[in-house]
């Protein structure tokens, strides 16, 4: 017998009602989630507001106009002299500080929308700062923080579509950074071109001034001087660093790995182990941030370059370890803190899968501790006997923002939260955030360095607010200050970086909201305009024939840089990937 059609009319009202109820409840269900999520951000936002402030308010109240504060002693320290400057050598006499946490804080202050502060900030330095000062410098340490603090907020402070400062601004930071730079370029009288690593701000290079520099120290110059360059019109602040870079490639061994030291007179290396971790990391971020800031293929060609050997002869598993640049012999098992960027790094180079492998094994470290020690011996499995201290540093908090733009998988904002909740458990203070001098005990000591408003609180506030970023295109230099990417700076902006490129930008407003960590550079430099199968060796990942470097599995592989396509594990136990090209 067949059902009625009163009973099938039922059934069908009875099904649609289903359907109707459980997309509904699905949907009430999604937009809780959603809900849960936006309110979680707005909460943890918040959190490392009020961070930020009570590390900058006890700046302004205990330490300003001096350097950095002391906030055990709710004190200060006129320490751009000192930093670098290991065994505290020719401290100067008469130097009364420079208002360093204030420049590193300027960029922070936008980003957390205090625009009132910044604009009385930009009055004051532009009113009292000054750099005829009789101090020995690091080059390296005022480029990255007073230089490029300087450069970047005057480019926010001329930001026409945001207006951050209200009253006439004529420039001021611009021509404080372009008197800075102008110092600077004391330094770079040498017969190689290779830039002293110290200077008197007054003086210039001393005399029996030690010719020893790190390659980060000359090879980490270029985004700032970069941008000096492009907003004066002048081109000889590039131009020597630019010079100092090459030179320093033209340094590299046969197997395109740099040292860690050399001798900035002769052209030779004083330490030939290298990895990248200190004296080397920001050597290799400037290489791929250049390429995206100034769209010069000379800076992708090196970094392709330094990329491929370091994936060949330091990585072992998710880790990196040090090797002689000479023979590629592994000389160092260990990791040190500052390696944490390294993650962030990949991010820009599209090897996600890669740099969620290192990512976590940091963050595990973290988790061990409470914080990440400056150095931890991976053959032995313990820490380096005199290096237990964590200084606040932000490596890791911006390879989880950087891996969060690329993915949006919420549990990296879980990590961030253990951040925050770790810093605020063991280094805050009633004066500001102490570092660690101890993580065994914990112990505090008396510093709160100044990239902890320049980087730490800003990048784990972008991480749970990211409206800074929306609607622009910033790359942010090693000190944390961000670099607009400008069609007008590059002389070829690089193909990832215009809309028809964007193959993994779903929708026009997305493609409005994304920013450099998020638009993976993916230059197709090896299709040669060929249209048979061939295999393409990815930027982070070359053929090799050392058991202790070959895959196993496909997650090993991770994302190929030129195609951002997942790599495969090859029977072989090589990573590649086989395209065939229309």
């Amino acid at each position: 017998m067949s059902p009625s059609k009163s009973a099938v009319r039922v059934w069908t009202w009875a099904l649609l009602f289903l359907v109707i109820f459980s997309t509904t409840i699905t949907n009430m269900a999604m937009s809780e989630v959603g809900f849960r999520e936006a309110a979680k951000k707005k909460y943890m936002s918040e959190k490392v507001r009020k961070m930020f402030y009570h590390a900058y308010d006890n700046y302004m109240t205990h330490a300003f106009p001096h350097d950095e504060l002391k906030p055990l002693t709710k004190t200060f320290t006129d320490s751009l002299s000192e930093l670098g400057n290991l065994k505290l050598e020719h401290l100067p006499q008469h130097y009364n500080g420079s208002a360093l946490t204030l420049i590193e804080s300027l960029s922070s202050l936008v980003v957390l929308g205090n625009y009132t502060e910044f604009e009385r900030a930009v009055w004051w330095l532009s009113d009292n700062l000054t750099f005829d000062v009789d101090a020995r410098i690091s080059l390296f340490e005022c480029n990255i923080r007073v230089l490029g603090g300087l450069v970047s907020a005057h480019i926010l402070a001329t930001d026409s579509t945001s207006r951050f400062i209200q009253g006439t601004y004529k420039n001021q930071l611009l021509n404080l950074a372009e008197d800075l730079g102008q110092r600077f370029l004391w330094a770079f009288d040498t017969p190689t071109g290779l830039p002293y690593a110290w200077i008197n701000l007054k003086y210039g290079v001393m005399e029996n001034e030690t010719t020893e520099t790190s390659t980060s120290g000359c090879g980490s110059l270029i985004l700032e001087m970069g941008a000096l360059s492009r907003l004066t019109g002048d081109s000889k602040y590039e131009a020597v660093a630019l010079r100092a870079l090459r030179k320093l490639w033209s340094m590299r061994s046969s197997l395109d790995l740099l040292g860690t030291t050399l001798d900035v007179v002769k052209g030779e290396w004083i330490e030939y182990s290298s990895g990248i971790g200190a004296g080397v990391d920001s050597f290799y971020e400037y290489l791929i941030k250049a390429h995206i800031l100034f769209g010069r293929e000379e800076f992708w060609d090196m970094f392709h370059s330094a990329y491929l050997a370091v994936q060949k002869y330091f990585r072992h598993g998710p880790w990196y370890h040090e090797a002689d640049m000479r023979t590629g012999k592994a000389t160092y098992w260990q990791l040190t803190s500052l390696q944490a960027f390294w993650p962030g790094l990949q991010i820009l180079v599209g090897d996600i899968a890669a740099a969620n492998s290192s990512h976590r094994e940091f963050f595990h470290v973290w988790e061990r501790f409470g914080v990440l020690p400056e150095r931890y011996l991976l053959d032995r499995e313990m820490l380096h006997p005199t290096e237990k201290y964590y200084p606040l540093r932000p490596e890791l908090a911006e390879s989880t923002l950087y891996l969060y733009q690329a993915t949006k998988d919420p549990w990296y904002m879980e990590v961030g939260e253990s951040i925050v909740n770790s810093l605020n458990t063991y280094t805050k203070v009633e004066g500001g955030f102490a570092s660690v001098k101890d993580v065994t005990t914990m112990q505090l000591e008396d510093h709160q360095h100044s990239f902890f408003l320049a980087e730490t609180c800003k990048y784990l506030y972008l991480l749970f607010d990211d409206s800074f970023l929306a609607g622009k295109n910033y790359i942010f230099t090693t000190e944390g200050h961000p670099l607009p990417v400008r069609n007008s700076w590059h002389e070829r902006l690089p193909e990832a970086y215009t809309p028809t490129n964007w193959s993994y930008v779903k929708s026009e407003n997305q493609a409005k909201r994304a920013s450099a960590m998020s638009l993976q550079v993916c230059p197709d430099t090896l299709t040669g305009g060929r249209n048979d199968g061939y295999w393409v060796e990815s930027a982070c990942h070359v053929r090799d024939a050392r058991a202790d470097h070959m895959c196993q599995t496909d997650e090993e592989c991770g994302i190929d840089s030129t195609t951002c396509r997942k790599r495969t594990c090859s029977m072989a136990g090589y990573c590649g990937l086989w395209l065939f090209i229309a």
